[in-house]
């Protein structure tokens, strides 16, 4: 197994951290965790559900601008 230095420095034993390396190297996660293409996946749902709540945030604010303008306009 190779030194690795970054281990002293985390407080772990070097074989906790090699084994960890090595899983990620492989591609694989802790027990009982989820894999990176699972959790790509997510990251997406994240990503499209927020851009739908900006977007109907923006459509909010213009329609609160909008209609605080007619209720100036009545006003008067």
């Amino acid at each position: 197994m190779e030194s690795l230095p970054g281990a002293s420095r985390l407080s772990l034993p070097e074989g906790t951290l090699g084994q960890w390396v090595t899983a990620a190297r492989k591609g694989l996660g802790t027990p009982g965790s989820r894999t990176v293409a699972e959790l790509e996946s997510g990251i997406l749902q994240l990503r499209k559900a927020l851009n739908e709540a900006r977007l109907e945030r923006d459509i909010l604010k213009k329609a609160t601008a909008y209609f605080a303008q007619e209720s100036l306009k009545n006003t008067r």
